[in-house]
């Protein structure tokens, strides 16, 4: 091998190693999926064992009480919460008058001054008695004010593709370009993409510009949906696509496996991507 090959993949292993260090990766997917129930604390000493200093905090109705207390704490720790879920079921919120378990993550961002992205998904089956340009009017007049509301605690919104009409890449671009004036992030999850695989490269060019952060994890095109990274034949391809197009944005690490220990997880996951990338 010549000096320059050499000189080479060692320059394009470095650029991995940084991409792929630790404060460049978000735990994702550790607070409603954990069978230890932890208390915020428990959490955020995990957090402190496995070396990070940031995740993204999605929650279920059962952690509303101590949300604020988990936010204040993780602020007193140094940890940095890189976004927090907001999950919008279009028959019970509406803009101006949220559901109540909506309406306190807004309040808790005010109360602890957390300046954050908020990372937005919608119910998948509403959209499904609806006509495409109901579908758009509906969830373009939601994002306006999620957005609005998010800029004035100064906060971001970024849409998630959690599934159905609202989780395809082309109508969250619709609903980006239709609202020019706000500045609206897009949040891709692996394990939600695999209805498109064969679209995966084109879908990936056209977010880019307004890719926030991406959800890594084991794919295989005939599933199942969440495995360990490293252990599908696929997602090793798909995160080269996104260092082939220089994304720049967060990467995140899931915790996220039903009746699972995040803590476990995560070791698993963080091994797996070390382990794919190795060498290169």
């Amino acid at each position: 091998m010549s000096l320059t090959l050499i000189a080479c993949k060692v320059t394009k292993q470095e650029s991995n190693a940084g991409l792929f260090n630790k404060d460049n990766l978000t735990p994702w997917s550790i607070v409603g999926f954990d069978a230890k129930e932890r208390t915020p604390k428990e959490r955020l000493d995990m957090l402190e064992r496995l070396g990070y200093k940031q995740y993204a905090y999605g929650h279920r109705p059962e952690h509303i009480p101590t949300m604020k207390e988990e936010w204040e704490l993780a602020k007193e720790k140094g940890i940095a919460i890189k976004a927090v879920w907001l999950y919008i079921n279009l028959r019970k919120d509406k803009p101006n008058h949220l559901n109540p378990d909506r309406e306190v993550v807004f309040k808790n961002l005010k109360r602890v001054d957390l300046k954050t992205q908020i990372w937005v998904g919608f119910e998948p089956t509403y959209f499904e008695s609806l006509t495409e340009a109901e579908s758009l009017q509906e969830a373009i007049a939601m994002v306006s004010y999620l957005s609005k509301r998010a800029k004035s605690l100064g906060c971001k919104i970024a849409l998630y593709n959690h599934g159905g009409w609202f989780g395809r890449p082309e109508n969250q671009l619709k609903i980006i370009k239709a609202l020019p004036g706000e500045e609206i992030g897009i949040v891709f999850n692996f394990h939600h993409a695999h209805h498109d695989l064969e679209d995966y490269s084109e879908n990936i060019k056209k977010l880019m510009p307004y890719l926030w952060a991406v959800s890594l994890n084991g794919m295989k095109a005939e599933g199942p949906k969440i495995i360990t990274i490293g252990k599908g034949n696929l997602e090793k391809d798909m995160i080269q696509r996104l260092l082939d197009l220089n994304y720049k944005g967060l990467f995140n690490i899931l915790g996220h496996v039903k009746g699972g220990d995040p803590e476990v997880i995560l070791k698993k996951n963080y091994e797996g991507l070390m382990h794919l990338f190795k060498g290169e």
